[in-house]
């Protein structure tokens, strides 16, 4: 037996023929390419899988990621010939590619995919996650005509889909999700019958799904979440009687939800949440027996919350809420499906919790919130197994019970803006899975407890506006995961609390007693993005320390009482957009260096690395600033696209730098209430960006310069309180600026705006024929006096302030001398 095993083992070789030579060239080629257009030097390697490609070993029997099939036979051998099949080349950089891909660091698709569209037998094709760049290669594609398996998700891929992918006639699978193609979603697609799964999520593909969609019989997934698809679901959709999976979420859909939707009974999984579908929920749902998954929250649905939804036995997830939807307190239900997630929020339920709920046993995700929900914190959810409980903006009221922090499955805790009170229990540190805990805006009082740094998890922390005290902080692990503090709006006291993670990205202690100097050891956060400390007692004067943290985004010192002057080591801050250091004592000139603020400079862009990964779940808190004259919140999630600097009601002094002017990403420029004199600097017409410039209440002269006229975006001006002179500028949004207030009390301007003709506008007026009169002595005599009367005032008041003062009254020049007038003896 052994010999025949030797023998058998010695002939395998001459039996199995190696892959095909030209297959073996071209996936080293591709390789090659891969390693050379790589953003940053990549090593063999480095790149999972395709260390073991080399030319000396055989692509079908020795290379990873590399699948062949023995299809051919070769006669002259009596053996067949293996061919390559099915290449997985996803994810082949250690890291994962970008959401969504960043074009600056993404491969070049030619030369890259050149080499494997050669390999004509390829059925499967998986090259997601590359972050490969460009056009879908058309022509290249059309060469695979056998393929059934196409991923092409999770890259920078831009333009149109291009029509050869659609006569791909074996083609059973096609992802082309998180990627930037754009155009419409073509009849062409209709070429496609035997298509089994279709997903075009996450991109930029515009108008209606097509009446040839139906023509995809054997459809199971259609997948086109994320885009900007319009219109109404066509009715030749419920011709796919495979589909299984039909996700329409996050798109511009209106209309109704097609009535009939019913048919489709092999679908279990519905989302067509984030539209703008209307009308009631079609009761022809009911019939789908199969369904686990109904998304249809954040629409415009009107009408009853249908009760037979709880019959559908399938069921295990349930987004009703954020629609016009209302709730029938007065029913009574007894569901006959088991749920995992349940969301109804702003769905009108009153009351306590619906009790029907508790019989949910199997709920991991529950969201009741921004309801008008009364009562105290049920024991039974208390001391349920759900990971998620979300129930802000009620009216809850009581105390939070003990028990609640005995789970070891929660991980999300929000209950935010109710009227819970008393003090935090002391083992909520015994809850260590929770990542979310958010207990804003309720009446919560006491300390923070120390056992809160035992959650190695928690990696958002949000107590404010309650009436919390003290000055001692828990000490979380300088290593702990803990990205997001809030702490603002409470009784806080003592120095600034510096017990807090390096991970930490934003960290808001506003509106608090805190005092003291600014704490040395601030670099220690050495990533983070958001610092507000504004309306505390801070004083000392700005460390240099605090101009090391390079990646600071966002720095409100708004309201303390901060001395000294303003360091030239700002311009450390290269990633600074925000900087609010108004109502402060500090003095000194502006520093040039201000000019070199790189975030400031760029144009804000509606991406941020500030980003807010539960969006689904939570809101933060908005900054609170001076924007376009009043005090206002800008919302947390849209932070990235303002750029501001206001360094108001201080006692700053001297020039404004000239290099100011080179900030052209500012939307906001406030420097008011300082002690600033000469000119307004000519570059301040390269603040491109700016809507809002206040300049006010302080000693600038000289005249305005004409550059302003450049700013295309000013809305909100204010040059008042100064010692200005001159015209005031005149064309595109300057004309605007009409309101007298915004230059009142300056020493001599003029112009349109305020309806004061400037000194070079002035032209003769011809007198008026005075009618004849009997005594033309009495008359003349009139005139002269008048005349001299006005004529000197108009002298003094040029002698002393040099122009006429521009208030919001109509000026009308002095009458001119009447000619060949003789002075009357």
């Amino acid at each position: 037996m052994a010999a025949h095993f030797m023998v058998f083992m010695i002939f395998i070789p001459q039996l199995i023929k190696c892959c095909p030579e030209h297959q073996k060239q071209a996936l080293l080629q591709f390789k090659s390419n891969f390693l050379k257009y790589a953003p940053t030097p990549t090593s063999d390697a480095s790149l999972f899988g395709l260390a073991s490609w080399n030319s000396t070993s055989d692509c079908c029997r020795s290379w990873d990621l590399v699948v062949c099939k023995h299809e051919h036979w070769d006669s002259s051998t009596s053996s067949s010939m293996p061919t390559v099949v099915a290449l997985h080349l996803d994810s082949l950089f250690p890291q994962p590619a970008l959401y969504p891909p960043s074009n600056s660091t993404a491969l070049p698709h030619s030369p890259v995919l050149t080499p494997l569209f050669s390999i004509t037998t390829l059925m499967l094709l998986d090259i997601s996650s590359n972050s490969i760049q460009g056009d879908i290669p058309a022509t290249g594609f059309a060469n695979l005509t056998k393929l059934v398996h196409l991923d092409l998700m999770e890259n920078a891929f831009t333009g149109s889909i291009p029509p050869q992918l659609y006569h791909l006639r074996f083609l059973r699978y096609l992802d082309l999700s998180t990627n930037s193609l754009q155009g419409l979603l073509t009849p062409q697609l209709g070429f496609l019958q035997n298509l089994r799964v279709l997903k075009l999520d996450y991109n930029y593909l515009t108008g209606n799904i097509p009446d040839e969609i139906g023509n995809i019989s054997r459809l199971q997934q259609l997948s086109l979440r994320q885009n900007n698809l319009s219109g109404e679901i066509p009715s030749s959709l419920v011709k796919l009687r495979h589909l299984e999976i039909l996700d329409l979420r996050d798109n511009a859909f209106s209309a109704e939800i097609p009535p009939n939707i019913g048919i489709l009974s092999n679908l279990s999984f519905l989302a067509l949440s984030n539209n703008s579908f209307t009308g009631q929920i079609p009761p022809s749902l009911s019939n789908l027996s199969n369904l686990k998954t109904l998304r249809v929250e954040n629409n415009l649905l009107t009408g009853e919350i249908p009760s037979w939804i709880f019959d559908i036995k399938s069921l295990k997830e349930l987004f009703l809420g954020r629609n016009n939807l209302t709730w029938n307190n007065k029913i009574h239900i007894v569901p006959k499906c088991l749920l995992s997630k349940l969301s109804m929020q702003s769905c009108g339920l009153t009351g306590e919790i619906p009790n029907w709920v508790s019989t949910q046993k199997t709920l991991d995700i529950l969201d009741l919130s921004r309801n008008n929900l009364e009562g105290t914190f049920p024991e039974w959810l208390a001391e349920s197994q759900v990971s998620g409980i979300i129930l802000s903006d009620n009216k809850l009221t009581g105390s939070l019970p003990p028990s609640l922090f005995k789970s070891q499955s929660l991980s999300v805790l929000a209950l935010s803006r109710n009227n819970f009170s008393g003090e935090l229990p002391e083992n909520i540190g015994d809850a260590n899975a929770i990542m979310i805990l958010m207990l804003a805006g309720n009446n919560f009082s006491g300390q923070i407890p120390k056992s809160i740094a035992n959650i190695y998890r928690l990696l958002l922390l949000d107590l404010s506006k309650n009436r919390l005290t003290g000055n001692s902080f828990p000490v979380f692990d300088s290593h702990a995961l803990l990205a997001y503090v809030d702490l603002s709006d409470n009784k806080f006291f003592g120095e600034i609390p510096m017990s807090f993670s390096s991970e930490t990205k934003i960290l808001a202690l506003g509106k608090n007693n805190f005092s003291g100097a600014l704490p040395k050891n601030l670099s220690n956060l050495n990533q983070i993005e958001h610092l507000d400390l504004c309306d505390n007692k801070i004083t000392g004067e700005l460390p240099d320390v605090l101009f090391q943290i390079s990646t600071l985004q966002i720095l409100n010192l708004h309201n303390n009482s901060l001395q000294g002057s303003i360091p030239r080591t700002i311009s450390n801050l290269t990633s600074l957009q925000i900087l609010d250091i108004s109502s402060n004592n500090l003095s000194g000139e502006i520093p040039k260096q201000l000019g070199n603020l790189v975030g400031m400079i760029e144009t804000p862009d509606t991406y941020s690395s500030i980003t807010n990964p539960f969006t689904i779940l939570i809101e933060f808190n908005d900054l609170i600033v001076d924007w376009k004259r009043s005090r206002q919140g800008l919302p947390s999630h849209s932070l990235s696209i303002y750029s501001l600097l206001d360094m108001s009601k201080n006692q700053l002094s001297g020039k404004i730098p000239d290099s100011v002017g080179l900030l052209k990403g500012l939307k906001s420029l406030n420097v008011s209430f300082n002690k600033l004199s000469g000119e307004i600097p000519e570059s301040f017409g390269g603040l491109e960006s700016v809507e809002s410039l206040d300049l006010s209440h302080n000693k600038l002269s000289g005249s305005i310069p004409q550059t302003l006229a450049k700013l295309q975006e000013l809305t909100t001006l204010d040059l008042s309180n100064n010692e200005l002179v001159g015209r005031i500028p005149v064309g595109a949004q300057m004309d605007t600026m009409n309101d007298p207030n915004n230059f009142a009390n300056n020493s001599g301007l003029c112009g349109v705006q305020i309806q004061v003709l400037c000194p070079e506008d002035l032209s003769p007026l011809e007198p008026e024929l005075e009618p004849e009169e009997k005594d033309p002595l009495l008359s003349w005599e009139g005139v002269e006096i008048g005349y001299a009367a006005g004529f000197v005032m108009a002298i003094l008041i040029i002698f002393l302030t040099g122009y006429f003062e521009a208030t919001s009254h109509h000026l009308r020049p002095p009458p001119k001398k009447a000619k060949n007038l003789k002075p009357i003896q």
